[in-house]
């Protein structure tokens, strides 16, 4: 299977996916906002709830109600029915727009004319009981005021006052029946027995501590005063075969359809964005097997794709790279052999034309010369062998102090033949699990260095000491020293800082030494003062 159908396949996928998604979506909003609708419509009940009790509080009562009824049903396009609580019919937005009375719908909603008390915020108990019973005697006058106006034809508006409570005022020009019920009015008066109850509602509120006598008070006024006020009325709000709004499922489709185009569209750029880098890939890869090489394939962005042309870079890189070092790397093994090798073969041709006389010190020359050839080819073996990880190492516990000494014991004879002292310094146990022949290679290498670099007189320390978890074994010489621009090249294969006395040695055991240091899980640094000397460290974790 391709992997531009792979692509399709599942751009594809995506796209019924996310059109079932948007269809849900879609009809999941529809069913909030129905549900929203219903919360709008509960809230309008309120609405209208509430403006028919402000009716009731400015008229005193429920007489020409019907023009407030049929404005609000023009207003919110709802049927309004008003009953009293017995059920006699008060007024019907129906029957008010000439059509017959449908059926009502829903619980009804009660319509309270009384009026509700406000008290001044943080009032003491004095101004709170004064408040509460003014205000109920001011209602005891003002709804017997308009009940008397309408009684005798007239009409009555009401403003509110400070504490909430209705005044009444005539909207007839001051007519001798209004100032009759105005005078007869100011001489009315709660009746003694709700003098009496006030005064035991005020002892209670005074013993209840869980109350606060504001609102205890204020209970009270709410419930005496419903004797003054005009009885509350039962609301409808619609009707039973109103058309309730609909959900069309045009726009459903239409955003379905949307989603599903630009799904479509994204999946196409992405397959388009992701085979653009792929057949670059495909194309490096092509030249890097047929042996041509790669250049770098361009990368851009984080994503799997862009991860992908990085490690290809960095593997394309890392091939030219060896090539580069195996190239070099023959090229310095034939610079190491060709000389010695011209030398051997100028002097046994020397010796076979008779121009040179065979003798026990040209035979051992050349003796000493092959060995060299051969120590070259050794540690080129033991260096390939380290690098592949084919190196085998039998590990087990060993002392770096022990190792030190075995060297010291190894080399003593060359020291001594170059007029060199070396010496072992022990600073404690420093345990190591490692191969010992393989760490005494490693050392006697940087012993052959340090005699190489370290003139008659000198002095070569062997320092082992342990801390920190680890084990460290310095070599330190008092030779020449290494030039700092040197350094970065000491581990380099056949470097030389001075090739003029480079005669016996590979130019491999540095580099030798670092590998089989690095395979036992340590370091191998080295620091170096011009004049003063250097210092070759190898440190192992300890066990």
């Amino acid at each position: 299977m391709s992997f531009r159908f792979r692509v399709l396949a599942l751009t594809l996928l995506i796209a019924v996916t996310a059109t079932v998604a948007t269809a849900w979506l879609t009809l999941h909003q529809a069913s909030g906002q129905l549900t929203d609708s219903v919360t709008a419509a509960n809230r309008d009940v309120l609405r209208v709830t509430d403006e028919l009790g402000r009716y009731g509080r400015e008229h005193a009562g429920w007489s020409g109600v019907s023009a407030t009824v049929t404005a609000i049903s023009r207003r919110t396009g709802l049927r309004v029915r008003v009953e009293t609580v017995s059920g006699d019919l008060v007024a019907d937005s129906d029957l008010l727009a000439g059509r017959p009375a449908r059926a009502v719908v829903g619980p009804a909603t009660l319509a309270d004319p009384r009026p509700t008390l406000r008290l001044a915020d943080r009032a003491g108990q004095g101004q709170t009981l004064t408040t509460v019973w003014s205000s109920f005697t001011s209602y005891v006058r003002e709804s017997g005021y308009a009940r008397c106006v309408q009684a005798a034809g007239g009409a009555v508006l009401a403003t509110t006052g400070p504490a909430g409570v209705p005044e009444y005022h005539p909207t007839g020009g001051g007519s001798a029946a209004e100032h009759r019920c105005r005078s007869s009015a100011d001489r009315a008066a709660p009746s003694t027995a709700e003098a009496k109850d006030f005064k035991r509602a005020l002892r209670a509120c005074l013993r209840d501590a869980t109350t606060a006598f504001g609102s205890c008070l204020n209970r009270w006024f709410a419930a005496h005063v419903g004797r003054y006020a005009p009885d509350s009325v039962r609301v409808y709000v619609g009707a039973r075969g109103q058309t309730d709004p609909a959900i069309g499922a045009g726009p459903t489709v239409l955003v379905a359809g949307i989603v599903a185009l630009a799904a479509v569209a994204a999946a196409v750029l992405l397959s388009r964005r992701v085979l653009r880098p792929v057949r670059a890939l495909t194309a490096a890869a092509r030249q890097l097997g047929d042996g041509a090489g790669a250049g770098p394939v361009p990368v851009s962005g984080r994503d799997e794709i862009a991860q992908l042309g990085r490690a290809f870079n960095r593997m394309a890189a890392s091939l030219a790279a060896s090539e580069e070092r195996q190239r070099q790397q023959i090229a310095d093994v034939a610079h190491e052999l060709r000389t010695p090798l011209a030398n051997l073969r100028g002097y046994l041709e020397a010796l076979a034309d008779g121009v040179l006389p065979p003798s026990p010190e040209l035979f051992a020359s050349l003796h000493d010369e092959a060995l060299l050839q051969q120590r070259i080819v050794d540690d080129l073996q033991v260096l390939a062998l380290a690098e592949s990880g084919a190196l085998s190492y039998h590990r087990e516990p060993v002392d770096l102090g022990e190792v030190a000494a075995a060297c010291r014991t190894a080399h003593s004879g060359n020291a001594e033949a170059a007029g060199v002292t070396l010496a072992v310094e022990r600073h404690g146990p420093a345990g190591v699990s490692g191969d010992p022949e393989r760490l005494r290679q490693a050392v006697g290498n940087l012993i052959r260095n340090a005699l190489a670099a370290t003139p008659a007189g000198g002095r070569i320390v062997l320092a082992v000491a342990a801390g920190d978890g680890r084990a460290r074994l310095d070599v330190t010489d008092t030779g020449s020293g290494i030039d700092p621009a040197d350094l970065p090249h000491l581990f380099d294969r056949f470097w030389r800082a001075d090739p003029a006395r480079g005669g016996g040695r590979s130019g491999l055991g540095l580099t030798i030494a670092r590998q089989l240091v690095t395979d036992h899980g340590g370091s191998l640094t080295a620091v170096s003062t011009p004049g003063s000397g250097s210092t070759f460290t190898v440190a192992l974790p300890l066990i």
